[in-house]
């Protein structure tokens, strides 16, 4: 019988290794060989997908519901300042989403599940895909067979919003859509002391800005969760010079893929009215990057049993939901039925950290918490 504390030590001291070499997007080489050896080690038999992400298979022959499980592997282009003892190696590269601990703890996961493989009433798959962080790495594992055969899946991610030892999932969006917008002002520059000779596109860009934070304030109905944001804004330079033109950045984020994509094209529309009255011209591009993530009912219904049944029955803490941030791991639910959940990590007592922050550590006290979840799903009581 494995012991599940030496199991938790082991997989803690994989997830500090890991988090001292953060790799970026489809560069997880060191990574996916982490993976890979750990998995040798068990005597589970793994295959590539999507270059460096990984499929591994448990129970191949039995009859039941089979059950894909997904972690994620990359990290993000950020400069860590947590003063760690396993702090990034890496100058530029940090595990700031806690992607590190997703691995770890499937990796955990599957030592409990390869120990208990003979009761498991289910085929389980094992998904560790790479590039979440706007590679569609979950797009990729699924054109590379990940899902073949698999009648659901379930994945987490850790949130620190949320207290440790609560949890959050509900059936519908739970992550949203989001998409990437650029937009180009030109008017025609000049001296600033002649604004009367010039087309000022840094004007323009003002009244877009503030024209476009209108948008779901008074376009979009209350009850229909939505974002616009504008995050960069560049141009001129100098005292004395209006310029020719100015660069502006931002994102939309919806509930639903299809409000995305209309939030998308009021942008546009304000963009336009904004130039207009001054002549000035406005470009705008916009790529949309991963659809919502939308968690199917009855999958969603287990994983809330399963939460209550290893949390406690006020496990659940599902208010705030869905959060605005996005996950590629909708891809998966598209094509299969499947559910997402929000483990809390926030720390009593201590400032909390969100992911994306150069702060921001896993909290090791999920792994046994993720184990007893994914093996309670799998069909182990």
């Amino acid at each position: 019988m494995v012991d599940l504390d030496a199991l938790v030590i082991r997989a803690r001291t994989l997830r500090h290794d890991l988090h001292r070499h953060p790799e970026l997007i489809y560069q997880e080489e060191r990574t996916a060989r982490v993976v890979r050896d750990e998995l040798d080690r068990l005597g589970i038999a793994w295959q590539a997908c999507a270059g460096t992400g990984t499929i591994a298979r448990l129970a191949d022959g039995a009859r039941g519901r089979h059950l894909a499980l997904r972690a994620d592997l990359d990290a993000l282009p950020l400069t860590e300042l947590t003063g760690l003892p396993y702090a990034s190696e890496h100058p530029g590269l940090m595990h700031a989403c806690g992607h590190d601990g997703h691995t770890a703890s499937l990796l955990a996961a599957a030592a409990w599940l390869k120990a208990n493989e003979a009761a498991l009433p289910g085929a389980v798959t094992l998904v560790f895909q790479p590039a979440e962080e706007g590679g569609h790495g979950a797009l990729r594992m699924v054109e590379g067979g990940a899902l073949d055969g698999v009648d659901e899946i379930f994945g987490y991610h850790n949130w620190p919003p949320i207290p440790f030892g609560k949890a959050g999932c509900v059936p519908g969006t739970i992550f949203a859509a989001n998409g990437e917008w650029h937009a180009t002002i030109t008017g025609r520059g000049g001296h600033a002391s002649s604004p009367h000779h010039c087309i000022d596109p840094i004007l323009a860009g003002a009244h877009f800005v503030t024209l476009a934070q209108q948008i779901v304030s008074r376009q979009i109905a209350p009850q229909d969760a939505a974002v616009v944001s504008v995050t960069c804004f560049h141009g001129g330079t100098a005292d004395n010079i209006i310029p020719d033109s100015v660069e502006l950045v931002g994102t939309v984020r919806a509930a639903t893929t299809t409000l995305r994509d209309e939030l998308a094209r009021r942008v546009e529309a304000t963009l336009t009215a904004a130039c207009a009255p001054s002549g000035a011209v406005g470009r705008f591009t916009y790529r949309p990057c991963y659809p919502a993530t939308v968690n199917h009912a009855g999958p969603a219904a287990r994983a809330q049993d399963a939460l209550r049944a290893v949390l406690g029955a006020d496990g659940l803490a599902n208010d705030g939901l869905p959060v605005m941030a996005a996950e590629d791991f909708g891809y998966y639910l598209t094509h299969v039925p499947g559910a997402f959940i929000l483990l809390g990590a926030g720390r009593p007592g201590a400032v909390m950290e969100p992911c994306h922050s150069p702060r921001f550590d896993y909290n090791d006290d999920l792994i046994p918490l993720v184990v007893k979840l994914w093996s309670r799903l799998a069909g182990l009581a």
